[in-house]
This record gives C-alpha cells, structure tokens and sequence, in this order.
C-alpha cells in the first residue's frame, strides 16, 4: 500500500542566503505492537515508512520506483504502509527527517545534508543516488551575463540549500563575489522557470527538464556545474533510525537494487516512463540521461565532492565551523 502526503515544514536556517520559512504539518512515525518473541525495549517493526517523492531534475529512479511499485511491494510482507512526502527544497527536506516525518530522504542534494549536519542535526547518508555536474544550470534571457561579475545585483532564483544553490555560489566566488552580491529568490525550479519566462528574475537557476526547455527556448545559458560543484545527491537517513531498524534499511537497499535493475534491463521502457511522467519527448529525456549516473554505490570521489562541497560551504559562511565529512557515512 501506498499513498502520497503533502508537507509544509517549517524552518529558518541561521547560515547567510539560505533562510526561508514555511508552514509546519505535524506527522507521527507510529510503530507496531511488538512482535511475538520481542521483549520490552527491543525496537518493533514500524506500521508506516515515508519517504521523500521528487522527480525533478531528472530523478528516473524515484520515477520507475513508483511507476512499478518497487518499494511498496517490497515492505508489504513486512506490514509496513508506504507513504510519499512531495517536499521540493531541500532545507525543507532535512527538517522532515530531523522532525520524524520522514524516515528516508530518498534523493536529497549534498549541500542539504552538509548544512543539516553542520546545524546539529541527526542526519547520515545511507548510499548515493546520482551526480550530474552538467545537468545543473543557470540560465537567462540577457545574453550579456556572461561573467560572475555580471551577475552583480541582478535578481537571481533557485532552490535554496541545493545544488543549484552551491552553483550559483561558487560561480559568484570565482569572480570574488557572493551570495550578498546579487538579489537571490529561494524558488522551486518549476517556479524559478516561470519567473525567467515572465521576466520578474534576471536568472535562474533549473535543472533538468526545466533546463532542457530553457536550452529549446533559445535562452541563454550563464554556466553549469561543470567544474563548479560535483552535483552529488544522496539517500540519507537519521542515525537512530539506521541502527534501531536494520531490517528496514535491509530491506529497503534490496528494493534499491531492484529498481537499478530494471533501469538497466529496460531502457527503452524507462524512457518512455519518464518521458510521460515528465511530459517531455523520448529524446528529451534521452538527451539529458547521458548527464547522470545513478550508481548507489558511494566512492571515494563521492566522499572528496562531499568534502569540497562542505569546505567552499564554511569558506562562503554558509557553514560556520570545519566539518569532516567521513563522519557522514554509514
């Protein structure tokens, strides 16, 4: 059993150009009677698992998840209910796990997790779920805005603590500017699109199909990641949860690999999944999957754009103490 669940989480974040409130929605984890066999104090099977549903940029396995019912098949046995929470800002993401209303974020970028662990919070990165550097942009419809110094009080929108975010700071820093410098809008991409179509944001900072239909529009684009931010996202979970429900996380990573398998042994059907999903054309979709790579596993390279990421984060006070960044792996 599935179903989906809306949540508006509030939350003011302290470090520079990343605040934002919005509205709370209480939402309580609740557990099963223990099992036979179990005594007091051991931990119970939950009734309920929810996890985070975002499929924009590109997220094809969120998208085939749910299209063939992967992890709700997988933890029926189990009498575990699945719910999905279609939260877009990543601030807002971290905060539904530190809270308990979600127990997974499944697709959640680096600079989330980064600043969530830096604020205190219980957070760790269970496995990887994509990079993709070039499928991050910042596009305009003012083709002189072809340096950072550019940018200078230009209004700019995005999703802030993501990806997208780190882009545009880091394009900043490379022409001794930041985030101070320019007029920054925390947008959704769906929203930062539309405002650069109606012309109220200089700039904005898309991804994915929103960026597909920038570039078929003739706008012009001010810079990708490429060389700029490793465009790391994660699988992450809280710390408690991982070790109080193995058996869930288990199972879990088994469904993992099952929608990896079917991504690999079905192309031409993932395609015209997404393609639909995203009411994009085949080609489309097909362009922009070459950007990705959507291996689980976590490397050492991972772990390095993980480490960058957080050292330009505490080097442009988004941070405010080091953070190594080892002790965010499980």
């Amino acid at each position: 059993m599935r179903k989906f669940i809306a949540l508006g989480l509030a939350m003011c974040i302290g470090a520079s150009a990343l605040t934002g409130c919005a509205k709370t929605s209480s939402g309580n984890t609740n557990t099963a009677p223990a099992p036979k066999g179990t005594t007091a104090g051991q931990a119970s099977v939950p009734d309920k698992l929810t996890l985070t549903y975002v499929t924009s940029p590109l997220n094809v396995p969120t998208i085939i998840e749910r299209d063939q019912n992967i992890f709700a098949d997988a933890f029926e046995d189990m009498g575990i209910s699945l719910e999905y929470a279609e939260i877009n800002s990543g601030a807002d993401q971290t905060q539904a796990l530190a809270s308990g209303d979600v127990q997974i974020l499944y697709a959640v970028g680096a600079t989330s997790v980064i600043l969530s662990a830096a604020n205190g919070a219980d957070i760790r990165v269970l496995n990887m779920y994509s990079r993709s550097p070039k499928a991050f942009c910042m596009y305009s419809t003012d083709d002189s805005l072809t340096t950072p110094e550019s940018l200078k009080g230009k209004t700019i929108a995005g999703p802030a603590g993501t990806n997208l975010h780190e882009l545009l700071a880091s394009y900043l820093a490379w022409g001794g500017l930041t985030i101070d410098d320019v007029d920054y809008v925390n947008m959704s991409i769906a929203d930062a699109k539309a405002a650069l179509d109606g012309g109220s944001v200089d700039a904005a900072l898309i991804a994915g199909a929103a960026a597909y239909q920038a570039k078929q529009q003739g706008y012009h684009m001010v810079a990708d990641g490429e060389g700029l931010i490793k465009a790391i996202i994660a699988v992450a979970v809280r710390e408690d949860f991982y070790e109080n429900n193995q058996d869930v996380i288990d199972r879990f990573m088994e469904a993992q690999k099952r929608v990896a398998a079917f991504m690999k042994d079905n192309q031409d059907e993932v395609l015209q999944i997404v393609a639909e999903e995203l009411d994009l054309d085949e080609e489309a979709v097909r362009e922009m999957y070459a950007c990705y790579d959507f291996s689980m596993d976590v490397t050492d390279e991972d772990k390095a754009g993980f480490q960058k990421t957080a050292d330009f984060m505490l080097e442009s006070g988004m941070i405010e103490e080091e953070l190594n960044v080892n002790s965010l792996f499980l």
